[in-house]
């Protein structure tokens, strides 16, 4: 018999303000990556919750102003070496379109896991990451926050925030920080 794994959230009704609770049963999980190095936590962990709850898995690249590929911090992409890119490059979309591919099979073979679907998309981040949620059905999306001081970069402005702000889908943030001593 398989099992069915259930996630409980709860609303506050704006009537009366009353906590509403409810279960969700998480069929598919969509993970947003960046290029990152700490992209490689986010999808595992967003992998390893997918899998306990019996939820298929996307991942998600969006690509976005092409400089962003140029500078110098993006790179090794999320742990991994022998991209075509090279730092301070000037890249077309056509190249970095192919290597964000690229960049989602890499991860998609780390995890070990064939069903896994990429999508490599252009356009603003939270926009496409709430299209993509919503026109793949998803039940959760997963991000990472990179900051070191990450709650305040959720209250304060990053995509994170914009997704946490217009969604109707959960979220979960995996703060992907160094843990500071």
């Amino acid at each position: 018999m398989n099992e069915v794994y259930l996630l409980i959230t709860a609303t506050r009704n704006d009537e009366n303000n009353k906590m509403i609770m409810k279960t969700i049963n998480m069929k598919k999980m969509l993970i947003a990556l960046d290029f990152n190095p700490t992209a490689q936590k986010v999808a595992e962990v967003g992998y390893s919750l997918a899998k306990s709850l019996g939820a298929e898995v996307v991942l998600l690249h969006v690509m976005v102003d092409p400089l962003y590929y140029s500078a110098i911090e993006n790179y090794p992409i999320a742990g991994y070496t022998g991209t075509l890119i090279t730092p301070l490059q000037i890249v077309d979309t056509d190249m970095t379109k192919k290597e964000s591919q690229v960049f989602l099979e890499k991860i998609k073979r780390h995890l070990g896991d064939e069903a896994i679907q990429t999508l490599v998309k252009e356009g603003d981040f939270a926009e496409i990451i709430l299209k993509t949620a919503k026109d793949n059905h998803a039940d959760l999306i997963v991000m990472g926050s990179h900051s070191r001081r990450w709650l305040e970069e959720i209250l304060m402005g990053s995509v994170t925030e914009q997704v946490l702000h217009h969604t109707s889908i959960p979220l979960f943030i995996i703060p992907t920080h160094a843990n500071r001593k």
